[in-house]
């Protein structure tokens, strides 16, 4: 059963005026999300349930990062302010966070044209470079030192570019319109079409979750992800009744060990260098509007990560096609804007690329979800998914030339 949020008490916190309607967004993995309209106009309402991500301090100095963004002309949808100054309402045990409603729909790789992936590109680079401007400041307002990130990439990381200096100021024709008003949170409803394969793929935030008791540092130990292929090739043999699910599982199981003893001498070495990023960017977590983006939401995964691998794991998702191959072209114009903006070099592109590439191939998180857990969400997303592992590894050099030429 969905809790219902205590709009009585909220509403007199923000003095939002009073309900009208409230209803649910289609519940996402992590968080909960209301469509609400009252006599002072239209909101979303965000439920932070998520244990991980619903610590009220934690989820203020999300807010002062991306008010100081929205101030640096980067699209994002700042909280409102309650009558006590304060962005989160703790009411009852819970925290709530109160936005403005943001028009928009959400855009598949397959949605979007060459100069719309550059500007996508060049947006994620302009939202790390400024989050490196910004979260200094964010977390000097705690008294707490900023874990800023090395200056490695070169000097003009630090200078301040907006979103259409950094995508090349290119002007975007229009896609495929967009699909009506859509929840800026990542628990927002599913689109109606979400692409030509309408699977979004595995989202950061489920991701990072799946390798517990990996060292972070070097990634996935082969040793444990063979152990983990025949536990889960066990849970797959006592299903029943078997359906086609169980074998394409079996399949790719088998499939991917074959794939892992024949390169587990490639388990790459250190990350590289690191910087603030959004923890979580995919295509649920933009919304477009009239072709341009509107605004980057739920940043509850924000943190200090390899920068890098963000912007490969996006790419991952936004343009897979159906059979798990990359559209590489779109990849190849999507990465340069993303370099040029982020002041990354070829080679931490290319070190990034590895380090995904190896994630990806030691990664079961949707199989644990079906079979450890229950949970079938993540189902419609393993077929592309599971596929791009392999065709990543079959086609490795086209792909790292993508992000790198």
């Amino acid at each position: 059963m969905i809790h219902a949020p205590p709009l009585g008490a909220l509403l007199r916190q923000y003095a939002a005026g009073s309900a009208l309607t409230c209803d649910p967004v289609e519940q996402g993995l992590l968080n909960r999300g209301y469509r609400l309209r009252t006599t002072q106009g239209r909101y979303f309402l965000k439920h932070h349930f998520d244990p991980e991500t619903a610590d009220p301090a934690a989820i203020a100095r999300q807010h002062r990062a991306t008010q100081r963004l929205a101030d640096l002309g980067v699209p994002v949808a700042p909280p409102l302010a309650g009558t006590d100054g304060r962005t989160v309402a703790v009411v009852g045990g819970h925290a709530y966070a109160l936005h403005p409603w943001i028009d928009g729909g959400h855009r598949h790789g397959g949605q979007l044209t060459t100069a719309q992936c550059a500007r996508l590109g060049g947006l994620l680079g302009v939202v790390h470079a400024s989050l490196e401007r910004v979260m200094e400041r964010v977390m000097a307002t705690q008294g707490r030192p900023s874990a800023k990130p090395p200056t490695d990439a070169g000097p003009d990381r630090a200078r301040e570019r907006t979103p259409d200096e950094a995508a090349g100021a290119t002007d975007m024709p229009e896609g495929t319109p967009d699909r009506g008003q859509e929840a800026p949170d990542g628990a927002q409803e599913a689109p109606e079409d979400t692409g030509p394969t309408g699977n979004t793929g595995d989202t950061g935030k489920t991701a990072a979750r799946a390798h517990e008791g990996t060292d972070p540092a070097r990634g996935a130990d082969p040793a444990d992800t063979f152990a983990l292929i025949d536990r889960l090739l066990a849970r797959v043999r006592s299903h029943r009744p078997s359906d086609a699910f169980d074998e394409l599982a079996r399949h790719r199981l088998l499939e991917r060990r074959a794939l892992l003893e024949k390169h587990a001498d490639r388990r790459p070495p250190q990350g590289g260098s690191v910087g603030w990023v959004h923890g979580d960017f995919h295509p649920f977590n933009l919304l477009y509007r009239d072709g341009e983006p509107a605004a980057i939401v739920d940043w509850d995964r924000l943190g200090v990560h390899p920068r890098a691998e963000e912007a490969v794991r996006a790419a991952m998702i936004f343009f897979v096609r159906p059979v798990g191959a990359l559209d590489l072209a779109k990849v190849r114009a999507y990465a340069r804007a993303y370099r040029r903006a982020a002041g990354a070099g070829a080679a931490e592109l290319a070190a990034a690329v590895h380090r995904v590439w190896w994630e990806r191939l030691n990664d079961f998180w949707m199989l644990r979800w079906h079979y450890e857990r229950g949970d079938t969400r993540a189902d419609p997303q393993f077929p592309a998914a599971s596929a791009l592992a392999v065709w990543w590894t079959r086609e490795y050099d086209a792909v790292c030339e993508a992000f790198t030429g």
